[in-house]
């Protein structure tokens, strides 16, 4: 007998058409559809790690390595229908009540997937049978218990409250209750067999248990005379093996032939039900792990008082804004590392005809990871997901590009300059009028003159397209290039210039803030030149 795969099991439900009624519960992630079949092929999008979503999805999902969470983090959506969904699904599982049931749940679907695993090594049948058996009795147990509490708990969102019509239904199906009281009948008839071994030598015995006289009692008494004290005990630690040797396995077999309607019943039961594991409930147990992976991952920043919001979406308007904004890759760095840096948030908006960012200021002074943060939000916001601000209205993309400076490889025919070309080319080849664009500090490679020319080459593409754009350059011409264009400053402390603020703010680039870091690290602000003249002057230098 081979064990079904629960991440896997496919039973009726893959097979019916994709129209499903409007009520019926299929995915606790994919509102009116089952979740799509290509979701184990989707494949990591090639902005991840440019924003870093690959760090923060291997955070989020540690721990959770059998539900292979990944995918999921892979597939966004541009409808808004299924975005506030999510978010209902968010609220309801953020609520302690319907969150811990739920993780009760998966840990009995655990249990189950540990019973049936065991199965699938075992070697002998009756062995396999008897896991099978205990896996049955996990589910039931499990989804009774999932039952009832979400049936004593205030929910909100229309996927939990379809689970729990869901789960309704299937106890009220024949099949279910059949199931479910044969095994229990079962498990109680096993709990009923009795056996005595008589061993001679190197024979054994097996035969029905019949109740014999105790002679413990009258063994003591006849040796109590012979008590000199107290005695040394020898204890020892007996090791359970889960697997039967080849004598266990004969005394069982010669069990079930004393009990042969039993043992026939157990396997007609495990023949009968091999498909027990309803597919549907296989899928929200894995789905649903999206949710609580991303709910405790979120709180650790909740606990650092850093906000999360579920952002207003739309496909169509793209006025957006943030307030409170955080790279949460960076965030997450500083708070492993335990630094003493506090985490700065940012602010952002686009109205009206505004569509490009350009972000201008000192080196290292936040730039990039204000353009990290910007994709990050835009990415989270259309897998449905709490985004790392204290408000936001975001927009739903067709596709979310970024053109990052990369490490030039030897092996390419193509030069540094030539590769930035190409793919910033094939970006707004592809891109649409939905699409968003993170470029960092491109053409680094080439002087300034040609650098301004590209740029600005590119950014007319960019205003042609009407795509949401954020530009990190140094550059400062490029901020006023059109209407639709934005300048955002880096800032520095205004009284120590050297020191960043990490504050991206809204106004002119005037690469003051820039030249003044510069000035006061090699020393040559007004003051230290002056200082100096006077210096060498009383020395007689020139």
């Amino acid at each position: 007998m081979t064990a079904p795969d629960p991440m896997t099991t496919k039973g009726a439900a893959d097979s019916e058409p994709a129209a499903i009624a409007a009520d019926r519960f299929e995915s606790i992630l994919f509102p009116n559809r089952q979740s799509p079949a290509e979701i184990d092929s989707l494949r990591q999008p090639e902005c991840f790690s440019d924003l870093n979503l690959d760090q923060v999805v291997e955070t989020a999902t540690a721990g959770r390595g059998e539900y292979t969470l990944q995918p999921f983090f892979f597939a966004t959506s541009r409808d808004p229908a299924t975005i506030y969904y999510r978010h209902d699904v968010f609220r309801d599982l953020d609520n302690p009540a319907a969150g811990n049931c739920v993780r009760v749940f998966a840990t009995a679907m655990q249990e189950l997937r540990g019973h049936l695993a065991q199965a699938g090594k075992h070697y002998y049948t009756l062995q396999k049978q008897r896991c099978f058996l205990d896996a049955v009795d996990v589910y039931c147990r499990a989804l009774r218990r999932l039952a009832d509490e979400l049936a004593t708990t205030a929910l909100q969102s229309e996927g939990l409250n379809r689970l729990r019509k869901y789960l309704a239904d299937t106890f009220a199906a024949r099949d279910f209750r059949d199931m479910e009281s044969e095994a229990g009948k079962l498990i109680d008839a096993l709990g009923q067999v009795r056996y005595a071994l008589l061993i001679d030598g190197k024979r054994i015995t097996v035969r029905r248990y019949e109740p014999e006289p105790d002679y413990g009692a009258d063994v003591l008494e006849t040796f109590e005379k012979f008590r000199q004290g107290s005695s040394k005990e020898y204890r020892f630690d007996f090791r359970f093996n889960a697997e039967m040797n080849h004598v266990e396995a004969a005394i069982l077999d010669r069990v079930a032939r004393l009990y042969p309607e039993v043992f026939s019943a157990l396997a007609d039961y495990c023949s009968h039900h091999a498909d027990f594991l309803d597919p549907v409930i296989a899928r929200f147990d894995r789905e649903v792990q999206f949710y609580l992976a991303w709910i405790e991952y979120a709180q650790r920043f909740k606990d650092e008082e850093l906000s999360f919001c579920y952002p207003a979406v739309s496909d169509q308007a793209r006025a957006v804004f943030a307030n409170e904004a955080f790279d949460l890759a960076l965030a997450e760095k500083l708070r492993v590392d335990k630094s003493s840096k506090a985490i700065v948030t940012n602010d952002f908006s686009l109205t009206g005809m505004e569509r490009i960012i350009v972000i201008t200021g000192p080196n290292q002074g936040g730039k990039t990871t204000f353009a990290r943060m910007f994709g990050q939000l835009h990415y989270l916001a259309s897998l449905g997901c709490p985004v790392p601000a204290k408000e936001a209205s975001l927009f739903l993309w067709d596709r979310l590009c970024t053109h990052f400076e990369k490490e030039e490889n030897v092996d390419d025919l193509t030069g540094k300059l030539e590769d930035e070309l190409l793919r910033i080319h094939g970006i707004l080849e592809s891109a649409t009028s939905d699409s968003i664009l993170i470029m960092n500090e491109s053409f680094l490679s080439t002087t300034l003159n040609d650098a301004l020319f590209l740029s600005r080459k590119v950014m007319e593409q960019i205003v042609k397209l009407d795509i949401l754009c954020v530009s990190v350059t140094f550059l400062d011409e490029l901020s006023s290039m059109s209407r639709s264009t934005v300048s955002m400053v880096a800032t520095v402390d205004p009284i120590v210039p050297s020191r960043r603020t990490f504050k991206v703010i809204r106004r002119p680039a005037d690469g003051l803030a820039y030249a003044v870091a510069i000035a006061e690290k090699y020393r040559l602000t007004h003051h230290d030149v002056k200082a100096r003249i006077s210096r060498n002057a009383g020395e007689g230098r020139a």
